[in-house]
This record gives structure tokens, sequence and C-alpha cells, in this order.
């Protein structure tokens, strides 16, 4: 290749871009105009990414690294997942299921505020709260009712955000519009999110909801996902009923959504903090999640704990 042709290569590369990036400008419209996110994503690339910055980072910022190191840890993480699965093959999904995908994550870690990728410590009051759990847990076995399982084990719900972080299947989600309103469907546990961007006020605050309650608006081509009426029933990494969620779907071009989600709980974080992730389109539409049809293991885990009682006396 000589050094003529390379340049013009180059050039003509980097016309290609910047005609790419200026046609993306702006994300394409709905017939009433608001921005078009509809479509089904998935984020399954992003299922190797830990939440916080790893040790082996330490003093970097998501800015300062590079593609290069960025695929550099890609192909470590896939290789300790390979190595995992090996040990402990018998503890999850057969060893074939991700032999055809290797997740490309799109950041080195997760947290992008506060700075230093960690999330900030939680308060006396969460600490609290989680001792009060486990005291209630103690001289009970781990399954002697259903009420010792969680939501997502009972094929209730996951929570937000757990519902939309990916996990080793069901990482499939679809985004429908319509004037004034904005729906996310999810492929695990069938949840739905119905969410209204006509400004009305969130529900009383005696009313507690698994998903909580959501409103939301668009900023630019941003929509903006505001969440709260949580109950303490699905607390996420500890947090409390007054859980305020922010969320933002930004495009960040052809097929790629950026999910940022914002943590506003006083009663157990000392400040706010975000993390982001990417959603890719796909063609892939959640498929049907028989949940309670084949949820097995919880019927078994009870019955087998009542024959143990029986033949205690109890």
């Amino acid at each position: 290749m000589t050094h003529e042709f390379s340049k013009t290569l180059v050039v003509a590369c980097a016309v290609l871009f910047v005609t790419a990036a200026a046609g993306f400008a702006q994300a394409p419209r709905t017939p009433w105009g608001d921005p078009d996110l509809q479509g089904a994503y998935t984020n399954s690339d992003e299922s190797l990414i830990p939440m916080e910055r790893p040790d082996t980072l330490a003093g970097r910022s998501l800015a300062d690294i590079s593609a290069a190191e960025l695929a550099a840890l890609n192909e470590q993480r896939n290789d300790a997942r390979i190595e995992a699965d090996k040990q402990r093959w018998e503890l999850r999904s057969p060893l074939h299921w991700f032999e055809n995908h290797e997740p490309k994550n799109s950041r080195a870690w997760l947290v992008v505020d506060p700075p230093d990728g960690k999330t900030p410590p939680q308060t006396e009051q969460a600490r609290a709260r989680a001792a009060a759990r486990a005291q209630a847990r103690r001289g009970r076995g781990e399954a002697d009712s259903y009420h010792d399982r969680s939501l997502y084990d009972r094929c209730i719900t996951r929570g937000l955000p757990g519902s939309m972080m990916p996990a080793i299947y069901g990482n499939s989600y679809e985004i429908v519009q319509g004037p004034g309103y904005v729906a996310i469907s999810y492929e695990m546990v069938n949840e739905l999110r119905v969410v209204p961007l006509d400004g009305r006020a969130h529900i009383g605050q005696t009313i507690r909801q698994y998903m909580g309650d959501a409103r939301g608006h668009f900023e630019g081509d941003t929509l903006v996902i505001e969440t709260t009426n949580f109950t303490d029933k699905v607390p996420y990494r500890g947090s409390s009923e007054t859980l305020r969620l922010v969320e933002r779907f930004t495009p960040r071009g052809p097929g790629i959504v950026e999910w940022s989600v914002t943590f506003d709980d006083r009663a157990t974080w000392t400040r706010p903090w975000t993390f982001a992730m990417h959603l890719t389109k796909t063609s892939e539409r959640p498929f049907e999640y028989a949940c309670h049809e084949g949820n097995y293991a919880m019927r078994n885990i009870l019955s087998i704990a009542r024959q143990e009682e029986q033949g205690r006396g109890r």
C-alpha cells in the first residue's frame, strides 16, 4: 500500500465518520415529533463490566482508558469467565451457553459519578436496616418459607434498576412510544413500565409499588424518567423506599442508546451517584418468559422443607 493511497484512505474514512456523525446530529422523530427510541435492545455485551472501578485501575478515569486497553480488558474478562465456568459449571447455565457470545464491554467500569468510580459510603441508617434484615433471618433456615426467597426467585419482580441489569440470559428490552407515553418491556419476569410524559404529578406518597411510580420528559434527544414511590421490599444495593431514581436514555449513534441511572437516596448513601451502560438495538424482540409456569424450584424447596418438619415432629 503506497503512502498516498494510505493517506487517501485515512481521509476518506474521516469524511465518512464526520458525515455519519453529522447525520446523527438529531435522533429520528416519531410522527408526533418526539425523539424516536423505539425498538428492541439488549445489554448482553455489558454483562462483564464491574460496577465500580477495579483497584488495578486506581487513579484512572473512564476517559483515560484507550480503545486498545479496553479491548485487552475485554479479553481478560472473557478468559476469566470461561475459566470460572469450567470450575463451577454445575451452578449455572450449561458451558455452551455463552460459547458463541463474547461480551464486548463498552467501558472499563459502570460508575461514572463520583469521579473515583466508587459508590458513596452508606449512611448509618442504611447499615442499621441491613443489620435488622440479617437479624430477622437468624434462627430460620434459608428457605423455611416463601418469605425467605426474593421477589425475583418468586417470579414477581426484579425491581429497578435490576430489571435492566444484564444477567446470563433474558437481557432483551423493548421501547414503544405513543403520543404522551413511553412504555418499556423487560424480557425477564415479564415486567412492563408505562411512563406518562404529560407532566402529571406523582401518585400519593402512601402508595408504594415494586417498580415505583415513573414520570418522563424529553430533554433534547434524551428521554429522562424520574421514578419515586418505591417499596422497601425490593431494595437495590440496600436502597430505601425514599429512593428517587433518575434514568436517562440518550442516543449515542445508530443503534446505540446510553442508559444512565442516578440514585438519590439520602437514607442510604451520603451523596447521589450514577452508573451508565450501553443498550444495543437488536432484531430479536423479548421472548416469552414463562417464569411462574416453570418455577418448580420454589415448590420443591418448600415441599421438601415441610417433609423435613414432619420427620422432626414439627
